[in-house]
């Protein structure tokens, strides 16, 4: 498919319904959105395969289902760091958010520094992608060493204290990933929960105590992926 036959094909899938539905259910306000979930859009994404120029012209269309069709088609190791900054600028609701932080930047080479650097942004969804891409690299990269995810830990921390909604839930889920690649890291994770949870900021202790819950509970599912060569 060409640009103007998958917006032509985007048009066919608009409903307005979808739009408030998305809205009240899962609180997801987006500007210029026609109304298509995203297995419609997975699909669509299969039948073009990855291709950059594509991608570019829909994200530039500035149809949200463009943008987020374009998070999917986009290949990652090709991603400039100055797509990486437009497009972070242009968040505006979780969902896109994570579209891009999961499917691009947690695969692209600027992963780490990008999500280190983005914690500190004061936008809410530009702070978000960074905890997000955190999270995400947790399983972008299987053979990373435990001292990448251990360096993750003090940003953790210091945004613990962040009480916005979308911020504090990339942080608890940045932590319960990184406590989930492996045993190590696992314990790593559980005991900075616990010093996060001293804190008396409501957010803190809200992120502590679900990941303590979680990392904790008999069923928890650790992986095994590669530990530092200094712990055994």
């Amino acid at each position: 498919m060409n640009y103007a036959e998958i917006i032509e094909k985007l048009q066919q899938l608009a409903n307005p319904e979808k739009v408030i539905f998305k809205q009240k259910k899962f609180g997801i306000i987006a500007h210029n959105s026609l109304g298509i979930y995203h297995q419609d859009l997975k699909q669509i994404a299969q039948e073009i395969g990855k291709n950059n120029d594509l991608a570019i012209e829909l994200y530039n269309s500035g149809i949200y289902e463009g943008r987020l069709l374009c998070s999917k088609i986009f290949n990652p190791k090709l991603i400039t760091e100055t797509l990486m900054e437009q497009w972070v600028k242009d968040f505006e609701n979780w969902e896109v958010c994570d579209s891009f932080s999961m499917g691009v930047f947690a695969k692209s080479k600027m992963a780490v520094s990008k999500a280190k650097e983005w914690t500190s942004r004061e936008r809410e969804f530009e702070k978000r992608a960074g905890f997000t891409i955190m999270a995400a690299y947790c399983m972008a990269d299987k053979k990373a060493d435990n001292k990448v995810f251990e360096s993750f830990i003090p940003y953790i921390i210091k945004e613990s204290k962040d009480d916005r909604v979308y911020v504090k839930k990339a942080v608890n889920w940045a932590l319960r990933s990184i406590g989930k690649r492996n045993t190590d890291l696992n314990k790593i994770a559980i005991e900075t929960a616990y010093e996060i949870q001293k804190s008396d900021i409501k957010s803190a202790q809200w992120i502590a105590k679900d990941a303590i819950r979680e990392l904790n509970a008999e069923k928890v599912n650790i992986l095994d992926y590669p530990r530092s060569i200094y712990r055994v």
